[in-house]
C-alpha cells in the first residue's frame, strides 16, 4: 500500500471511494484489494494510517484491532480503522451514520418493522440504525438470521426494506435477492448497492410507487465520517451534499433512445465530446461484433439474431458507468433492455417528426405506413423507459444545448 489511507475488501470491483477521498482533498487514498489470505499479514504490518473496510472484511478485522468505539462494539463490525499517535489500531463503524443520513434524506421512515437482507456487518449496522429509530428489525438470510427467505410471506406487514446484501451489484447486475411484491405495505426501499445507480431492486420499487433510495448516499456519507476520524477535524457544512451531487453526476451515463433516424448517434458523439466521455452506439456495437452490416444480419440470420445480439450489447453497456449511449430504435422493445439501459444512467428520449426521419438502409423503415406503425407500436415503450424527453426539430448545435441542460 503506498498511499496512507485505502480501502480493503475483495473485490473491489468498480468502487468510488478513491474518487469521493479524492475529492475530500486532505490526503492520497487508494483500493487495495486484498485476498483473504493477505488479510492477517496487512493488518499486522500496519503500514498505513486509516483504512476503510468492505466486504468480506467488517467482521473479519476486529481481532487485529486493540480498541473498538462503542458503536463498532454493539454493532459488531467495523468499517473504518485509524492508527492512533502510539501504533494502536482503533475501530468504528462510519455505516451506522451513513445509513441514517441516507433514510432521513429520503425520507424513508424506519420506525415501524423493516426487514433487513442480509446478516454481515452492513445488516448489522442497518439493524442498529432500524433500532436507533425505533423500529423492530429483522434480518432475513440464506441460513437464517432472525428468518429466512423461506418465511418471507409470514412478514409480508412489513413497513420497510433495506437491502445490504452485495446481490446485484456490478457486474451481476441483472440479479435481485427478492421479490418486493411480496410486501403488501412498503412504506420505504433502501438498497446499500451504489453500482448500479439503480439495481433490479430499486427499479422494481419505482414500478411499485415505493418511496426509495440507492447506496451511494450512505457511500459518501460513510465516506465522510471516516474522512473526519482519519484527519481528527470535522467537514465544512454542504461538503457532504456537493460530493453526492458530483459523483452522483460523474458516474451517471447518458443513453439516448428514440426511433431509427431521429439523431441520436450523431448528438451522442457531440455529448460525449462536450463532456469529455465516451461515446458508443449500440447498432456500431453489434456490427463489429456480427461482421456485417446491419442490413445483412436481417437478411441472412433475422431480425431474432438481431434483437439477440443487441440484448447482448445493451446488457454489457448497461454496465457501465460515466459513458454517452446511443441505442437503436427498437432497443426498448425488450424488458430486459429497459432496465439494463436505465440501471446506471438518465434516459433521454429524442423526437424528431417523422417526414424528417431518414428509411435509406432501414430494414424496418420501408415506408411512410411501415414508419407510423412502428412509432405507434414503439411510443409506450419510449415514454416508460425515458426519464426526460428532448424535440430534435432544430439544428445539431440547438438540440445539443437542450441535452447539456439537461446535464447540468
Amino acid at each position: 500500500m503506498n498511499a496512507p489511507f485505502g480501502l480493503i475488501g475483495f473485490p473491489l470491483g468498480h468502487s468510488f471511494s478513491r474518487e469521493i477521498h479524492e475529492r475530500l482533498g486532505r490526503y492520497a487514498y487508494e483500493l487495495v484489494p486484498l485476498p483473504p489470505e493477505e488479510l492477517a499479514p496487512f493488518l499486522r504490518a500496519r503500514a498505513f494510517q486509516g483504512l476503510n473496510v468492505t466486504i468480506p472484511y467488517k467482521q473479519a478485522v476486529i481481532p487485529f484491532l486493540d480498541g473498538l468505539s462503542p458503536r463498532a462494539r454493539a454493532i459488531g463490525a467495523v468499517n473504518t480503522v485509524v492508527k492512533r499517535a502510539d501504533g494502536s489500531l482503533f475501530g468504528d463503524n462510519t455505516d451506522f451514520y451513513g445509513l441514517q443520513r441516507l433514510a432521513v434524506r429520503a425520507g424513508i421512515p424506519l420506525s415501524g418493522k423493516v426487514v433487513v437482507f442480509g446478516n454481515g456487518g452492513a445488516a448489522q449496522a442497518a439493524r442498529a440504525v432500524v433500532e436507533a429509530a425505533g423500529g423492530k428489525p429483522l434480518l432475513v438470510s440464506r441460513h437464517g438470521a432472525d428468518a429466512t427467505y423461506a418465511e418471507l410471506p409470514a412478514h409480508a406487514d412489513a413497513d420497510a426494506a433495506i437491502n445490504t446484501t452485495p446481490v446485484g451489484m456490478y457486474p451481476d447486475t441483472e440479479a435481485q435477492v427478492t421479490d418486493l411484491a411480496v410486501f403488501r405495505k412498503l412504506r420505504g426501499f433502501i438498497d446499500v448497492v451504489y453500482n448500479p445507480a439503480r439495481t433490479r431492486l430499486l427499479q422494481q420499487a419505482e414500478e411499485l410507487g415505493i418511496p426509495r433510495a440507492g447506496g451511494l448516499g450512505m457511500l459518501v456519507g460513510q465516506a465522510c465520517a471516516a474522512c473526519e476520524l482519519f484527519t481528527g477535524k470535522p467537514l465544512e457544512e454542504g461538503v457532504e451534499e456537493k460530493i453526492l451531487d458530483d459523483i452522483a453526476r460523474k458516474t451517471r451515463s447518458l443513453v439516448l433512445v428514440g426511433m431509427p433516424g431521429s439523431g441520436k448517434t450523431t448528438l451522442a458523439a457531440a455529448w460525449a465530446q462536450r463532456l469529455g466521455r465516451k461515446a458508443y452506439d449500440t447498432d456500431r456495437e453489434i456490427v463489429a461484433r456480427a461482421g456485417k452490416s446491419i442490413p445483412h444480419i436481417f437478411a441472412e440470420d433475422g431480425e431474432r439474431a438481431f434483437r439477440a445480439l443487441e440484448k447482448e450489447v445493451v446488457r454489457d453497456f448497461g454496465k457501465e458507468s460515466g459513458i454517452v449511449l446511443a441505442t437503436g430504435g427498437g432497443a426498448v422493445l425488450d424488458p430486459e433492455n429497459r432496465k439494463n439501459l436505465r440501471q446506471n444512467a438518465l434516459v433521454v428520449r429524442l423526437v424528431r417528426p417523422l417526414d424528417a426521419l431518414p428509411r435509406v438502409g432501414r430494414p424496418l423503415s420501408r415506408d411512410r405506413d411501415a414508419l407510423e406503425a412502428m412509432a405507434a407500436a414503439r411510443e409506450p415503450f419510449y415514454r416508460a423507459v425515458a426519464d426526460e424527453t428532448v424535440e430534435n426539430r432544430g439544428t445539431r448545435d440547438e438540440t445539443l444545448g437542450k441535452l447539456l441542460a439537461i446535464q447540468s
